[in-house]
């Protein structure tokens, strides 16, 4: 399987899973247009065997129904968050087997950015949607800064070599505030510095990995004494918990 970035509105990427089999196969991840996706079955020639939804923001599945004008196929998605696209909707702990491509994902019902919010692991890579980014994450909209830090704990958890296929090209920005939460961090100016000439080249900054991760997003750092040092300035005394830490840095984001 391949995995390749469709760049969609100004910041978004729809992942397109293709097959190496001699009839194409492809199944994409989000999409919240449908003209990028039209032009890139046109172009390959593959045949849409699937459709993978992470949440029900428009920019993720507003493409849906035109594209399936075209293209029927099956659409998965978050059963919290149904709707009227989603035909098979899937719940935490499910496994969605997509024989098309030959791989299956478990799937991860990961609250926060939304109530349903969902993602698809298997051994060396999630579609996160926006729970996670290139050194930052998504906002919490629907559910509590508890919940969005248990999400990203979960997160944490997984194989530090797991590859983080994210829906947004906001890693530069969210580099440009990790860097004022940790200024010190050498991690955080490397790969701002990495990052910055691929952005140059025209060339994405995700996926990265965990480890990348783990190192230089401080929405994942709840535990390093110098994000610490951050919410409690932000608070105005220690956090209490990691919760409290990672909460007192989002409420910081927010509000820039």
């Amino acid at each position: 399987m391949r995995i390749e970035p469709i760049p969609a509105f100004e910041d978004n990427y729809i992942w397109a899973l293709r097959g190496m089999g001699p009839v194409g196969r492809v199944a994409v991840v989000d999409p919240g247009e449908a003209a990028p996706v039209l032009r890139f079955l046109e172009q390959t020639r593959d045949r849409l065997c699937a459709i993978l939804v992470t949440h029900r923001h428009g920019d993720h599945v507003g493409g849906i129904a035109e594209i399936l004008a075209h293209h029927p196929a099956p659409v998965y998605g978050p059963a919290l968050e149904a709707g009227d696209v989603i035909t098979h909707p899937l719940r935490d702990g499910d496994r969605l087997t997509l024989q098309a491509l030959g791989i299956d994902f478990e799937v991860l019902h990961l609250p926060g950015h939304t109530l349903g919010h969902v993602a698809y692991y298997r051994k060396g890579l999630l579609f996160c949607g926006d729970v996670l980014f290139g050194a930052g994450c998504g906002r919490v909209f629907e559910g509590t800064l508890e919940q969005m830090h248990a999400s990203l704990a979960r997160i944490a958890a997984l194989p530090a070599a797991t590859h983080i296929y994210c829906a947004h090209e906001y890693t530069q920005s969210c580099l440009g505030f990790a860097r004022t939460v940790e200024p010190d961090n050498p991690a955080i100016a490397a790969r701002a510095a990495r990052v910055a000439s691929l952005r140059l080249a025209g060339q994405p900054s995700v996926p990265s990995t965990l480890a990348d991760e783990l190192v230089t997003n401080p929405f994942l750092r709840w535990n390093a004494p110098a994000v610490i040092a951050a919410a409690t300035a932000r608070l105005g005394h220690p956090p209490a918990s990691d919760a409290e830490t990672f909460g007192a840095i989002r409420v910081w984001r927010d509000s820039l």
